[in-house]
């Protein structure tokens, strides 16, 4: 059997705000297969962005384990985490987290000058992706010349180009209308298709939770329900 993306057991977050402890997940047990294409609901406070970020390494579980690719995040120390999300890990933010003096194709250059990739192979690399994501032609634009939706898509096109194992998605569709919103999430679906790519989302869109393949229910940091539909 293959061994799944993610697997959580125990995950537990614990907050301290103002000497009160604050329960942000308790007792999550998770597995992501390879090529899923998951959605994490649930209102506002129940966990959701939480649980992406303890995924992703940007935050440590109190307790519990997490393994992403075959490692254990919960026990890797910052150069590692750094260098498993720079390798396996994709990241698309609803705030696009671009990077505003970068044109396009530099910004979706960026994660592979970090990972040493050749010039002329990032270019091409790049060139194709954003092609594929339907921005052909406004490679040399920086983000303040595109909308919001090309600015997503080239957030997309930089999580993706260098082919990592998973992708973690907050929110990706909350800036968008609904137009552009169900074409992100097609583009998604079709990266998830034909590279193979794991993806998690986290969501309050019904657009992007009836796109899913499973969805995973969080209230006040438990899950609550997780439906499976093929």
């Amino acid at each position: 059997m293959t061994e799944p993306t993610v697997v959580l057991r125990n995950v537990s977050k614990v907050y301290r705000q103002n000497a009160v402890a604050v329960q942000a997940l308790t007792e999550i047990n998770l597995d992501v297969p390879k090529k899923d294409f998951a959605c994490l609901s649930g209102p506002s406070g129940s966990g959701k962005s939480t649980l992406l970020n303890l995924i992703g390494g940007l935050d440590r579980p109190t307790s519990g384990e997490i393994t992403v690719d075959g490692k254990r995040v919960d026990l890797l120390g910052k150069s590692e985490l750094a260098a498993l999300r720079l390798h396996r890990i994709g990241f698309v933010f609803q705030a696009y987290n671009l990077i505003p003096v970068l044109t396009a194709i530099e910004n979706v250059e960026f994660v592979m000058q970090l990972q040493g990739v050749a010039a002329a192979e990032r270019a091409a690399k790049a060139r194709a992706i954003l092609k594929e994501v339907g921005l052909d032609g406004l490679e040399h634009r920086r983000p303040g010349e595109l909308s919001g939706g090309q600015q997503q898509r080239v957030a997309v096109a930089r999580a993706i180009v260098s082919e990592p194992s998973l992708v973690l998605a907050d929110e990706p569709t909350a800036n968008l209308d609904s137009k552009t919103a169900g074409n992100l999430i097609q583009l998604l679906q079709h990266m998830n298709q034909e590279h193979g790519v794991t993806f998690i989302f986290s969501t309050h869109d019904k657009l992007v939770m009836d796109f899913s393949r499973r969805l995973i229910t969080l209230r006040d940091g438990r899950v609550v329900d997780d439906v499976r539909r093929e």
